[in-house]
């Protein structure tokens, strides 16, 4: 998780939404990511979508099964839906997205019984790290909207 919070500091230097994303097989880092989809104006370029993209790559596989995604902030019903795609074996989330969250805060895509593939998820991992990260970013766009206001 500490990849993807560097991961995710790249994406706030950028002027990106913060988050970061690791995948890692048998203790491997095999894909790191962060988000550019503000950078290169394409709402499919999330950390995660990324970090499947890389790593399906490294495995010649579409699926990757005996994988392991590290995120700093849960993922979108996009992003959740293609780790159930991916098969991803495991989803570690540091912060809970309350307003877009689809591994079951707002959402239930990742973990849904309806779907054929439920990868474990786990909230918390370095919640306080990723939570700060994201704050920090809002309330810095938030304070330069306000100044660009004319009163």
């Amino acid at each position: 998780m500490r990849a993807a919070l560097e991961e995710a500091r790249n994406a706030a230097e950028a002027g990106e939404i913060p988050v970061g994303a690791v995948i890692v097989r048998a203790g491997a880092v095999i894909a790191r990511a962060h988000n550019r989809n503000r950078r290169d104006r394409n709402p499919l370029l999330h950390a995660e979508m990324i970090a499947i993209e890389i790593a399906c790559r490294a495995m010649g596989n579409e699926r990757l099964i005996d994988c392991d995604l590290y995120v700093t902030k849960e993922p979108c019903a996009m992003c959740a839906g293609a780790l159930v795609h991916a098969r991803l074996r495991a989803v570690y989330i540091g912060a809970r997205d309350v307003k877009y969250g689809a591994c079951g805060t707002v959402l239930a895509v990742c973990g849904s019984p309806a779907l054929n593939h439920r990868p474990a998820i786990e909230f918390g991992l370095l919640e306080q790290e990723s939570t700060a990260l994201l704050g920090g970013f809002f309330k810095r766009l938030r304070n330069h909207h306000t100044k660009e206001r004319p009163e």
